[in-house]
C-alpha cells in the first residue's frame, strides 16, 4: 500500500541525530537552538521558541496573553481538535465561526462573533494556504471593533486590541503577500508533529512577531523560561562548571523541546525550502493537471497573486456527492491500496464539542467541504508511479461508487 504520510528519513537525519547521540546531550540544548534559529530565518522573524508540540505552544501564547475563565477566542470551526482545545484548557470559550470555500476562516463571520469578551482570534492556515491576514487586521483595528476591546491585564492593555496568533501548523514555507507564513501575526505557531513538512517527531515552535513597544527578544526569553517549569536556567547552562545555581520565579509548565528530536527537524528544515519543500508543489500540480482534466473534482487552493501554499496536504473535493458517496469512494480507493485522509471533521460533529452544544448545522460551508472533502498524500518520497497509480485509483474510486 502506499502509505499517507510517512516521515522523510534520510542520512543526513540519521546523522543529525547520531551526533546528538554522541554528544551526551539529548535534552533541550544545541540542536534546539540550531533548529530555532533555522525556523527564524524560513519565517523571517528574528525569534522562535521550540517546544514539545503546537499545541503546548498555543496554550503558552494564550496563557502568556492573560487568557482565562470569561474570555472568548475566536476559531474556525474547520480545523483540527487542538486550535479548540488549547482555548478550552485555559477555561476560555472557544467561539466558532465558518470558513469560506477555500478552507480559510471567514473575516465577515468573525466581525459577527466579537464581542466585549474576545480576546484573541486563531486563524487557521488549512492544508498550508494562508488565510486573509490584511482582512483579519483590518478587522481588530476598526474603531469599533476596538473600542470592543476591553483589557484584563497589563499585557492586554500594552497591545491594545485583539491578539492575533496564527495556527499555522500545515503552513511553514507558505507565503502572503511576499511575506513568510511566521512573520503574519503577532505569533505563529508551527507544527513539527510526524506528519508535518518539517518533523522533529513530535514538536511545535512560536515565532514572535509584536508590534512595538513589545520587545520580542525579551518575551523570547520570558516563555523560554516558562516552558521550563518557570526556572531560571536551563539544564545545559545548569552543566556548564560552577553554574548550578537557579531560581524558580514563576509556575511555568515542562514542555521544551529535547536536542534528539530537534535533530530531526533541523537535519529536514536546512533542505526544506531548496529541495523538499519544490518536490511537494511538484506533486500538487501533477494532481492539478490530472484532476483538471475530470469536470467531477474541485481543485484545492495552492496558489494565486497573494497566496502560496506550503502544499502539505491536497484537498481533493468532489463536486455534487453527499457524504457518503464520499466515503464509499475513500473505501474503493483503499481497495487499491492507496492511503488517503480526511481533513478534517469539523469540531462541531466531534461528541466532545456536540456535548458543549455546539451545532454543524451553524457551519454548513465546513459541513459542506467536508462532505466530499478526500486527503490525498503529499510527501517527497512519491515517486511518479505512485502519483499515477494514486490518480488512477481516485479516478476508478469515482467512477465505481458515484457513476455506476
Amino acid at each position: 500500500m502506499i502509505p499517507f504520510s510517512p516521515p522523510y528519513i534520510d542520512d543526513d537525519v540519521i546523522n543529525e541525530v547520531l551526533d546528538s547521540l554522541k554528544s551526551t546531550w539529548i535534552t533541550t540544548g544545541p540542536k534546539v537552538k540550531a533548529l530555532e534559529l533555522e525556523v527564524s530565518k524560513i519565517s523571517e522573524t528574528e525569534h522562535c521558541l521550540c517546544v514539545n508540540s503546537a499545541t503546548s505552544a498555543m496554550m503558552l501564547m494564550l496563557h502568556w496573553f492573560g487568557i482565562g475563565r470569561g474570555d472568548e477566542v475566536i476559531i474556525p470551526s474547520y480545523t483540527y481538535c487542538a486550535t479548540a482545545l488549547a482555548v478550552i484548557h485555559l477555561g476560555a470559550k472557544a467561539v466558532m465561526v465558518d470558513v469560506t470555500e477555500d478552507f480559510c476562516i471567514d473575516t465577515d463571520k468573525i466581525k459577527a462573533a466579537v464581542t466585549e469578551k474576545t480576546k484573541a482570534i486563531v486563524p487557521v492556515d488549512i492544508a498550508g494556504y494562508p488565510c486573509d491576514y490584511d482582512e483579519i487586521y483590518d478587522l481588530i483595528n476598526d474603531p469599533e471593533i476596538k473600542k470592543l476591546f476591553k483589557p484584563s491585564n497589563d499585557v492586554q492593555k500594552k497591545l491594545g486590541r485583539i491578539f492575533i496568533m496564527a495556527d499555522s501548523a500545515h503552513s511553514i514555507g507558505a507565503v502572503y503577500k511576499n511575506k513568510k507564513s511566521g512573520s503574519l501575526c503577532d505569533a505563529t505557531v508551527f507544527s513539527f508533529h510526524a506528519v508535518k513538512n518539517v518533523t522533529t517527531a513530535e514538536g511545535g515552535a512560536i515565532c514572535l512577531n509584536l508590534p512595538a513597544p513589545f520587545d520580542n527578544k525579551e518575551l523570547y526569553d520570558w516563555l523560554r523560561l516558562l516552558s521550563l517549569n518557570g526556572q531560571t536556567k536551563d539544564a545545559f547552562t545548569k552543566s556548564q562548571g560552577g553554574n548550578w545555581r537557579y531560581d524558580i520565579v514563576y509556575p511555568g509548565f515542562k514542555i521544551n523541546l529535547n536536542d534528539l528530536c530537534a535533530a530531526v527537524g533541523l537535519a529536514q528544515i536546512r533542505k526544506y525550502t531548496d529541495d523538499l519543500l519544490l518536490r511537494r508543489k511538484k506533486i500538487f500540480e501533477y494532481y492539478n493537471s490530472f484532476f483538471s482534466e475530470f469536470d467531477w473534482a474541485q481543485l484545492p487552493p495552492s496558489q494565486n497573486n497573494d497566496k502560496e501554499s506550503s502544499y502539505h496536504v491536497y484537498l481533493l473535493r468532489i463536486k455534487e456527492i453527499n457524504e457518503q458517496q464520499r466515503d464509499l469512494i475513500i473505501e474503493e480507493i483503499n481497495k487499491r491500496e492507496v492511503a488517503v485522509n480526511v481533513h478534517f471533521i469539523p469540531l462541531p460533529m466531534l461528541k466532545v464539542f456536540r456535548e458543549l452544544n455546539y451545532k454543524i448545522e451553524d457551519h454548513p460551508v465546513s459541513y459542506d467541504n467536508y462532505s466530499r472533502e478526500i486527503t490525498l498524500p503529499v510527501y517527497p518520497q512519491l515517486s511518479k508511479e505512485d502519483l499515477k497509480m494514486i490518480t488512477a485509483s481516485v479516478r476508478e474510486a469515482y467512477e465505481q461508487a458515484v457513476k455506476k
